[in-house]
């Protein structure tokens, strides 16, 4: 059986983002990101989608932590969702820019007051001397913050990664498994398929 093709992949990507939604016992949204320094060391952790659309895939995070001076020094990064249920993957690659001000506020108004406060205790990726000094200086907030508003630090943002490359990969028997890959050039996208 033939495989559709089609012109844009972000239809396709939301199509299985709501399965995985349905699927998934535990944080569908998670995906891998991986950033790489100034000299082409990489690095990879889990962070969460929160948002996506035709201009990209956005999460946020410290901008001063390991993977925002990644993405300053060089503002390329990959994604990977893998969905065990449902036997998937996406591999996402492209460019990442910050999300607006006013994006990264009113998603940072979403968050629970103690994830807001959290987000003003933690130097995140930083050498901590203790867990017992970590929770010190969030209790120490939360009294702070009594009675205020928590707003969005300053170095507290989001990100978007615009792809020009979405890969998707669906288990197959006997490892014959199907790769859909979609790329981005001058004329828009073009769909293609990959070798397992």
């Amino acid at each position: 059986m033939g495989l559709a093709m089609t012109a844009d992949p972000h239809p396709l990507f939301d199509s299985w983002f709501a399965e995985a939604r349905q699927a998934e016992p535990n944080d569908p949204e998670a995906m891998t990101l991986a950033t790489a320094d100034a000299d082409g060391r990489p690095s990879a952790r889990t962070v969460l989608l929160k948002g996506h659309d035709a201009r990209g895939f956005a999460f946020y995070t410290n901008a001063e932590s390991r993977k925002g001076g990644e993405l300053a020094a060089n503002a390329r990064a990959a994604l990977v969702f893998h969905w065990k249920t449902l036997r998937r993957q996406v591999r996402v690659e492209g460019k990442v820019e910050p999300v607006s001000e006013a994006d990264s506020d009113a998603y940072f108004a979403t968050r629970s007051r103690d994830a807001r406060i959290g987000a003003w205790a933690s130097d995140q990726s930083r050498p901590l001397e203790s867990r017992a000094a970590f929770e010190a200086r969030y209790a120490k907030l939360v009294a702070d913050f009594n009675g205020k508003d928590v707003g969005r630090p300053a170095y507290w943002r989001g990100y978007r990664l615009i792809p020009d490359r979405i890969e998707f990969w669906t288990d197959r028997p006997h490892r014959l498994h199907e790769r859909r890959l979609f790329t981005l050039g001058p004329e828009g996208w073009t769909e293609g398929l990959l070798y397992p």
